[in-house]
Formats: C-alpha cells, sequence, structure tokens
C-alpha cells in the first residue's frame, strides 16, 4: 500500500505533497500504455472525423448541384469515396499501433524494472505522436479533399469537360494522407514494449 504522497511523488523528482515541480514527472507518472492507447484512439477518431467532415462538404455540393445538372451524381460520388479512403488510413494506422502494445513478463519486470520502463516510455511517447500525426494529418486531408470534391461537383455541373482537371487536383489533396500515414508508420516502427 502507498500513501498518497508516495504516488504523486513516483515520478523520482522531489515533489512536496502532491504538487509537481515540472512537467517531466507529471508524464513520467503517466502509464507508458495510456499515451499508447490514446495514439491509437487519435488515429483513427481524428481520421474518422476527417472523412465524415469531408463526406459533408462534397456531399452537400454534390447533392444542390445535381438538382441542376442530375448526370453528374454518380460520377461524382468518386468524392465520397476518396473521403472515406481517408478514414480507412486512419483504420490501418490504429491497427499497426495496436498490435504492436505487449506486456512483459512479469519476471522481466522483476529483473529489469529500469530498462522495462524506459523502454516503454519510449514506445509509449511513439505511438502517441504517430496516432496524433496521423489523425491530425488525415484529418486536414479529409476538409482538404471534400473541399476540392466540391468544388469539382459545382464546376461538373457548369461543364462536363471541368471533371477530369479537377478530379486531378482532388487525387492531389487525397495524397495528404497518405503522406500522414507513412510519417505515421515511420514514427512507430521502432516501438516496442517488450523487453527480450
Amino acid at each position: 500500500q502507498y500513501t498518497a504522497q508516495q504516488m504523486a511523488c513516483a515520478g523520482g523528482g522531489s515533489c512536496y505533497g502532491d504538487v509537481y515541480e515540472n512537467w517531466s514527472e507529471v508524464l513520467s507518472d503517466i502509464n507508458p500504455y495510456a499515451f499508447a492507447f490514446v495514439g491509437t484512439g487519435l488515429a483513427i477518431g481524428l481520421s474518422v472525423l476527417g472523412a465524415a467532415w469531408g463526406i459533408f462538404i462534397t456531399g452537400s455540393s454534390l447533392l444542390g448541384a445535381a438538382v441542376r445538372a442530375p448526370r453528374i451524381t454518380s460520377k461524382n460520388l468518386i468524392s465520397v469515396i476518396f473521403c472515406e479512403a481517408v478514414a480507412i488510413y486512419g483504420v490501418i494506422v490504429s491497427i499497426i499501433l495496436q498490435s504492436k502494445i505487449e506486456h512483459n513478463e512479469p519476471a522481466v519486470i522483476r529483473a529489469k524494472p529500469d530498462v522495462v520502463n524506459t523502454i516503454a516510455m519510449n514506445a509509449g511517447y511513439s505511438m502517441f505522436w504517430a496516432g496524433v500525426c496521423c489523425g491530425i494529418g488525415n484529418l486536414a486531408c479529409g476538409v482538404c479533399v471534400g473541399i476540392c470534391g466540391s468544388g469539382c461537383a459545382l464546376a461538373d455541373a457548369q461543364n462536363g469537360a471541368l471533371f477530369v482537371k479537377i478530379l486531378v487536383i482532388e487525387i492531389f489533396a487525397s495524397a495528404l494522407g497518405i503522406f500522414a500515414i507513412i510519417v505515421a508508420i515511420i514514427m512507430s516502427t521502432t516501438a516496442s514494449f517488450k523487453v527480450e
């Protein structure tokens, strides 16, 4: 059984009562697995939010423009598919991050507590920031693809020859999400909770 002061000062710094002296003490007392799970959640949550936001922007313009030119409806659904791909990027990264969360054997934890803690903190922080990178990148990508898809639908309603030209711009906008998942995968490559 630990007292409240011992639990508050578990980071190894000098704290008085339940008050921390600096941010490193606060962060060192947060379980690294919490950082890993929050990063995984941010990867999928923000990516789905970006996809939903993009679909909202594209879909509203598509339906509005389809009143004037019904021919654009089926052709411009590709914009909605590009937005949905952003959510799939987040699902892929969150599955990769989730597969890296492992627990060590109790014997290893007792034998090397400092090594286990250091490796867990490294893995937790890298997985957290990989999730943040993926989530924010895909949130921006979803909005960007949604705005491009909206412009594509409106331009296609005015002049059918503009569809392919604006679709190329939309493909480049969709590449932003791919860049985000590549960076997230690179950031999480060395993340491992296991101590051999």
